[in-house]
């Protein structure tokens, strides 16, 4: 992270971590805090294309002051959205750029979006991850609008028309083949931290979707729904092992349902993942084929709890993140207050949850009902550390041998030498203000994700104080070095 963007961060968290210190037991130091980051339609950003130089500043403006905020109130994972409807918003050889950002299918802004959205994500400490809509491609009207750029116009053989809208069908092998050459493509080309899949299922009204043809073809005596699962089952593990050979170290997630199945707590579930959309999440967990699930969990009381435990109970010990309905808040979409998502996030914590991912963005920003603050102030008053990947790596890397402080006006330069030969892919700082140090302790994080070896930490200019210090070097798998030795520091205006 860089030196001058960590600043304001870091005071902001050093005034609320001394005024307030009664609830830091109840903050885990592990934890995964998400937001999904829309693009389409203008909703989160950018909020309108660009034209200019100028324009595209402003552009990039925009997404500087909304991390910002997640930062000061300490999220620390991006999900943004980079394919859309059949098209995305980095340069791609397969699918056109989408109209978002320049107003026009098929022309980039005057800079890559990925490319600026990882790199920010990077210097604020937060992971990004590319989300990627899987098999909906658009309405007749975005079909039109793409013209001959659209997979519907180029491979009509892969594409469905169903309640109005074109969708990739899951059952035609090639499908597969081209969802696939999309993600390699991505992984190879932009350093994300994980893809993220959303609509990795059959629409809505799937029993209605018009595949009995290519079920007949390729079916092999199965059952329609049973066939229907194995192919989406089928596309989330070559993806997976296609990421793998990439990068292994890059994170392979999606968004399903709220909903596994009809579970004996609540046989009447209503829409659900493995009976309604044919999503076999449980399988795909089971095979080892995804490194977190973030199902989306819009509803209340006795659609949510129940459904926390069963994701959980099925989870094979890779991460489980309640996608959390911050939208629900809005008069239109069910006037939630906030107690019902502070209940989900206690209910999370309590019940063996990793995080929770909220959707969306500016339901967040906008601090509708107080959230934002509440979960600035609260919830995530300290830095939290993404939880480790133990079942990709459990490698220690070696952690630098020391801070060095050295003041500098009103603040303190602290800085530290990678070891020869270290696999840190970025760092965790620890502090106190005296001169023992708990680093088993969220309260005692200054800052996390930290990607340079230089960190600004301001002081009070006029008061005498003491510091302890220490930095510990993380692997590109989240696996944490033992700490380093302490750095104890007087801070006086006066000689001693």
């Amino acid at each position: 992270m860089t030196a001058f963007l960590m600043r304001k961060s870091v005071f902001l968290y050093l005034f609320c971590a001394f005024i307030s210190l009664n609830l830091y037991a109840e903050v885990p130091k592990t934890e995964i805090r998400a937001v999904w980051l829309t693009t389409i339609y203008g909703l989160d950003w950018p909020k309108r294309p660009a034209k200019t130089e100028m324009e595209y500043k402003r552009q990039q403006r925009e997404l500087c002051v909304l991390l910002d905020s997640l930062q000061e109130a300490n999220f620390n994972m991006i999900l943004l959205q980079v394919r859309l409807r059949g098209d995305v918003i980095y340069r791609s050889a397969i699918e056109p750029a989408s109209k978002v950002f320049s107003g026009q299918y098929g022309v980039m802004p005057g800079y890559d979006p990925l490319t600026f959205a990882i790199e920010e994500c990077h210097k604020r400490g937060m992971e990004c991850h590319a989300w990627f809509v899987t098999f909906p491609v658009g309405a007749e009207k975005t079909v039109n609008e793409q013209g001959k750029r659209s997979i519907v116009k180029r491979r009509p053989e892969l594409c469905k028309r169903h309640n109005g809208e074109w969708y990739l069908d899951p059952g035609v092998p090639e499908t597969r083949t081209y969802l696939r050459s999309l993600v390699k493509e991505l992984i190879s080309n932009y350093e994300v931290d994980g893809i993220h899949f959303d609509y990795i299922r059959y629409p809505e009204q799937a029993h209605r979707f018009p595949d009995k043809a290519v079920h007949r073809k390729y079916g092999k005596n199965k059952s329609l729904a049973e066939w229907r699962r194995d192919n989406i089952s089928l596309l989330v593990s070559e993806v997976y092992d296609d990421v793998k050979k990439l990068k292994p170290w890059v994170q392979v997630s999606s968004s399903p349902l709220g909903k596994f199945s009809r579970i004996p707590k609540h046989p009447n579930a209503g829409w659900t993942a493995y009976e309604s959309v044919y999503q076999d999440v449980r399988k795909w967990l089971q095979d080892g084929k995804h490194d977190m699930i973030v199902p989306m969990m819009y509803y209340l009381y006795n659609d949510f709890f129940p459904f926390v435990d069963n994701w959980v109970e099925n989870s094979n010990g890779r991460y489980i993140v309640p996608g959390l309905g911050a939208y629900r808040m809005e008069n239109s979409e069910g006037n939630w207050e906030l107690n019902h998502l502070t209940d989900q996030i206690d209910y999370s914590r309590s019940f063996g949850a990793n995080g929770a991912s909220y959707f969306r963005a500016d339901n967040v920003m906008n601090n509708d009902k107080g959230l934002f603050s509440e979960l600035k102030h609260t919830y995530y008053k300290y830095p939290a550390m993404l939880p480790p990947l133990t079942w990709l790596s459990n490698e220690q890397p070696v952690s630098p041998d020391e801070i060095k402080v050295e003041r500098i006006g009103n603040e303190l330069k602290l800085s530290w030498e990678q070891p020869e030969g270290s696999e840190a892919a970025y760092y965790t700082v620890y502090f106190s203000q005296s001169d023992t140090l708990q680093t088993e302790s969220p309260q005692s994080i200054l800052a996390t994700g930290v990607r340079s070896t230089v960190l600004y930490l301001p002081v009070n200019g006029t008061t005498e104080q003491e510091f302890s210090f220490s930095v510990s070097a993380s692997s590109k798998y989240r696996i944490e070095g033992i700490p380093s030795k302490e750095t104890y520091y007087y801070y006086s205006n006066y000689s001693k």
